[in-house]
């Protein structure tokens, strides 16, 4: 249920990109967690400068939370070239540091992640890797949203 007092009541959707390395995790998580949360409130994207494939643990995770992503893929931060975004969000170092051109004004915003996709260990520690970067999203999307508001 939306509050007369929302700010974002009654205005066109924000368009929202999420821009890591390989948009198989922290991006991917980012683009499920912001539609699951305010998904009436934006159009959210994910994307990567070196996409890969989406990662099978952070489907699992993300489930864990009832959040869907099993039905996205990786994409390459080309396919929105062409494309306007209000914000366009870098969770990691490298994705800010090889910032593709994208159209028209944006707000930049930067959540430098641990890639938990990088950890060579059991899959128990992938897992606590995982919900780690979970966590620190969760926490940045709502300090998002409460900015917005």
């Amino acid at each position: 249920m939306q509050s007369e007092a929302d700010p974002l009541v009654g205005k066109p959707k924000l368009r929202v990109l999420f821009l890591c390395t390989n948009n198989a995790c922290r991006s991917q998580m980012a683009e499920g967690m912001l539609l699951h949360l305010a998904g009436d409130k934006f159009d959210v994207f994910s994307a990567g400068v070196e996409p890969t494939e989406l990662h099978p643990l952070a489907v699992e995770i993300m489930a864990g939370l009832r959040i869907d992503i099993s039905g996205q893929r990786s994409k390459s931060a080309r396919e929105f070239s062409d494309q306007q975004f209000d914000y366009i969000i870098t969770v990691c170092d490298w994705a800010k540091q090889t910032y593709p051109i994208f159209l028209g004004k944006h707000k930049k915003f930067h959540w430098p992640l641990e890639d938990p996709a990088t950890v060579d260990g059991s899959e128990s520690e992938e897992l606590e890797a995982i919900r780690k970067a979970e966590n620190q999203i969760q926490d940045n999307i709502w300090l998002f949203l409460e900015f917005l508001a």
